[in-house]
Order: C-alpha cells, then sequence, then structure tokens
C-alpha cells in the first residue's frame, strides 16, 4: 500500500498464514560461526523491540534480561557467548513462531526463531560442543531397544524416581535430573504386538473402506503400546483397517540438537517405507504429535527435493485429527458412552504447531456426558530437554500455569495429547502441593476415546 507521498507502508504484521522457508542446512554459509551470529543478533533485536513472546518460555526472559543487564537497552552490549543461554532454554516448541510473532514470514523481517536456534545447534555440533552423553540420550530407538523387552523391568527400576542407589548416579553421569519422571518401557513393542493380533473391523460402520497405517513412533512403540492398542480398536470399530508400521523414529531428538543431516536420513528411510502403502491408498497416521510435527511440515522443509517425504507429509494424520475427520465425513460408529467423570486435556505445543486446531479437545467431546476443558499452553517439558539436571526446575516453572489450571478444573481425568507433557503436568501437580493420585491420568487422549467405547 503506497502513501500520498510515495512512500511504501510496512505494516507490523501480516493477515497471511505463516509461512516457513526450507532449513538451507547444505548451503556452506548455514554452519559459518559468523554469519551465524549476524543472523542471530539481527532476529533478536527484532524480538528485543517487540517482547510479545515474555510468557512464552525461558529463552526470551533471559534475552531480555541479558539486554536489560547490558547496561545500554541494546542488544549490541551483550557479548555473543552470552546468546548461548538464549539458544540453551529454547524447547523448539514454535509457539513463539505460531503464536506470538508478528513478523514471521511473508513479513519482511522474516522472523522464525525455533528454526534460527536448530541453526546455532547444527552449527554447535558440528563443532563439536554437544556432548556424546547429551547425543547418546536421542538415541531413542538404541537405547530402547535395550531396555525394551526382557530386560524392561531391570530398566524401569534403574529409572524409577526415588531409586536412591541408580537416580543419584544418573544424574552424577548422564546429567539426568534425579526426580525427573521417565518414561517405563515395555515388554514388548507395539509392532511385535500388533503382529499377533488385529482387532475385527467393524463392517457396519459408516467409515468402512478406510485403511490406515499406523506409524507406532518410538513411544507408542517402546514405552507405551497401549496408545496403540487404543487407536488400533478405536479405528476398527469405525470400520477402518489398520497396519503398524514403524521403519525408525522421525528424528525429533536428533533436530533438538541440530544434526539435520540424521533428520534427512531418518525421513528419506521412513518416507521410502510409506511409500507402498500410499500407493495402495492408506493413510498415515502418527500416534503422538511431535512425529505427526515431524512427517508433515519439519521433513519437507529438510529434504524439499523429495517426491517421497512430500507425498508422506500429504498423507499424514495425528490420530485425533483422523478420528476428528472421520465424524465430519462419515459418521463415528455408536457405542460410546459417558466416562463417568469430566476430562482436562493438555493441548501440546506440538499439537498446536500442526495448525490444525484443536483436534483432540474435539474428539474428546464426542463423548456423551463428559465435559472436556482444554488447557492451551506449555508444559514446559521439552522432550531430553525437560529432563536434564540443568533444565527440570526450569521445565517445572514454564510448565506451572498448567499445572495450577488443572488443579483448579479439578476434573477425574488428566490427559494430554504429549505422553511426556502429561507426567510433566504431574509432577508440577505434586510440586505445587496438589494431589495428583486422586486424577486418573492418561498418556494419550485416545485411550480415553477407547475407554468411552468399552475397549
Amino acid at each position: 500500500m503506497s502513501l500520498a507521498n510515495g512512500i511504501e507502508k510496512m505494516a507490523e504484521g501480516s493477515l497471511d498464514a505463516p509461512t516457513r522457508h526450507p532449513i538451507a542446512w547444505r548451503d556452506p554459509d548455514f554452519h559459518d560461526e559468523e554469519k551465524l551470529d549476524a543472523e542471530l543478533r539481527r532476529q533478536l533485536d527484532i524480538c528485543h523491540g517487540c517482547r510479545r513472546c515474555f510468557n512464552l518460555c525461558d529463552s526470551f526472559p533471559r534475552l531480555f534480561d541479558l539486554i536489560d543487564a547490558a547496561g545500554d537497552a541494546e542488544l549490541e552490549g551483550v557479548p555473543s557467548a552470552k546468546l548461548k543461554s538464549v539458544v540453551d532454554a529454547c524447547t523448539l516448541c514454535d509457539m513463539c513462531f505460531l503464536t506470538k510473532c508478528p513478523y514471521v514470514p511473508p513479513h519482511e523481517f522474516n522472523l522464525d526463531i525455533p528454526h534460527l536456534m536448530v541453526r546455532y545447534r547444527a552449527v554447535e555440533l558440528r563443532k563439536g560442543r554437544i556432548g556424546a552423553i547429551d547425543r547418546k540420550l536421542t538415541e531413542t530407538d538404541a537405547n530402547a531397544n535395550r531396555a525394551c523387552g526382557a530386560l524392561s523391568g531391570v530398566a524401569n527400576w534403574a529409572t524409577r524416581r526415588g531409586n536412591a542407589l541408580t537416580r543419584p548416579m544418573m544424574q552424577a553421569v548422564a546429567g539426568i535430573h534425579a526426580d525427573a519422571e521417565l518414561p517405563k518401557f515395555a515388554g514388548e513393542t507395539f509392532v511385535a504386538q500388533s503382529e499377533k493380533r488385529a482387532p475385527e473391523v467393524n463392517l457396519e460402520a459408516p467409515a468402512f473402506g478406510r485403511k490406515a497405517v499406523l506409524y507406532a513412533t518410538c513411544f507408542a512403540n517402546y514405552n507405551n503400546p497401549d496408545i496403540g492398542h487404543a487407536a488400533r480398536a478405536v479405528l476398527a470399530r469405525n470400520g477402518v483397517e489398520t497396519e503398524v508400521v514403524y521403519p525408525e523414529c522421525c528424528g525429533m531428538p536428533q533436530l533438538e540438537h541440530g544434526d539435520l543431516e540424521r533428520v534427512a536420513n531418518k525421513a528419506e528411510t521412513v518416507a521410502a517405507a510409506m511409500a507402498p502403502w500410499i500407493e495402495k491408498g492408506y493413510d498415515i497416521v502418527a500416534l503422538v504429535p511431535s512425529c505427526a510435527l515431524m512427517l508433515k511440515f519439519e521433513w519437507p522443509l529438510i529434504v524439499p527435493e523429495s517426491d517421497a517425504v512430500g507425498a508422506l507429509a500429504g498423507a499424514t494424520f495425528d490420530i485425533a485429527e483422523y478420528v476428528v475427520d472421520i465424524k465430519a465425513k462419515e459418521g463415528l460408529a455408536d457405542g460410546l458412552r459417558p466416562l463417568g467423570g469430566d476430562v482436562t486435556v493438555h493441548v501440546s505445543c506440538h499439537s498446536r504447531a500442526q495448525n490444525m486446531g484443536q483436534k483432540a479437545t474435539q474428539m474428546l467431546r464426542l463423548i456423551p456426558e463428559t465435559k472436556t476443558k482444554p488447557i492451551e499452553r506449555c508444559s514446559g517439558h521439552g522432550g531430553s530437554w525437560g529432563v536434564k539436571k540443568e533444565w527440570y526446575p526450569v521445565a517445572l516453572k514454564v510448565g506451572k500455569p498448567v499445572a495450577k489450571q488443572a488443579m483448579k478444573n479439578d476434573n477425574a481425568f488428566l490427559v494430554s495429547e504429549c505422553p511426556l507433557a502429561r507426567d510433566h503436568i504431574v509432577q508440577g501437580i505434586e510440586a505445587e502441593g496438589g494431589n495428583a493420585s486422586g486424577i486418573q491420568a492418561f498418556q494419550h487422549p485416545i485411550q480415553l476415546l477407547a475407554k468411552a467405547y468399552g475397549f
């Protein structure tokens, strides 16, 4: 829009939907420290002038405190080395990009703080500044293959909160906070269990004829197969034929450390495994929001040249999104019954980052005579970040409003779209003096829908 004097007017925000550019990790400039520092300062200086994100996480308060302490109220007074603390506090929740920032693309300021944090960590990784133990903690498949199965009892004993023998040792050696709740391991993987039994498909369901591959995800496969079985049972009741496929982890833990080459390789591997199913008309349904986000949005930005990755992104649904889609297009099979209590549902950041609306909330509101109250705020967990000794107290602080709201709701059921967030919220309730033992806490909303169906 032009003014009378010919000067172009620049709008503060944009009415257009946020767009994201591919991550240019193969460009030599991507890993250039001087160019990274210049871009870091360019974007953070705009953040300093805006400060709308002050209450989202701990990164922005750290940034603003550094600037305020520098004395001249400008970013240039802050040494570059001190900006590392801002990067380290980022959990890659994406909420600044999607919910707060008026300067994301297509705005000419072109801010994308989460992907800038990924670039910073990619440079740190290349320079050898990310420790071997931190990298080891992100190897979900390798770690879980050792702990899942016959050794699950020993692994669960060793990682249990309150184990005075092992948890102090884990904190000293691996930097995992002694009080952080860690995922339990299953005695048998979801994939292995699924090969032994499959639910009978309801031929009379309105959605009969749909076919879906469940991308098991590392959590449902190794830690809580009940999530997968609940999803399979609900879909079978609604006429959907399902297969369970798990080539490997989506790479979200590696993305958190900037290991983009590893993520790209995982994207290509999983996309190649899913391609034949997509060609046969199967939808792809991810059981955990972080993994759905990777398949739908992050992978196409990391390997934009891959047709297989693009096809997978277009065929992928989050499980709650898929159930709501069935409801909207064909209608659900009957048989849902009240739960006998109301539900507090935490809308996870990586569900919100999919920009699909509150699909888990919509899904749970299909249960008759059951009120569902959502909490749309970050739990503070942040994957492997939130269990580290340095960051666990910060994670509790960030998640404190969620814990307090859950306590205020005082509903019979508590669930989060993110299984790790659920555990963290329960710990937050305990930290606030609440009675978490009086709440029926589930690790995924699909389990409550399965319960309402009588499974």
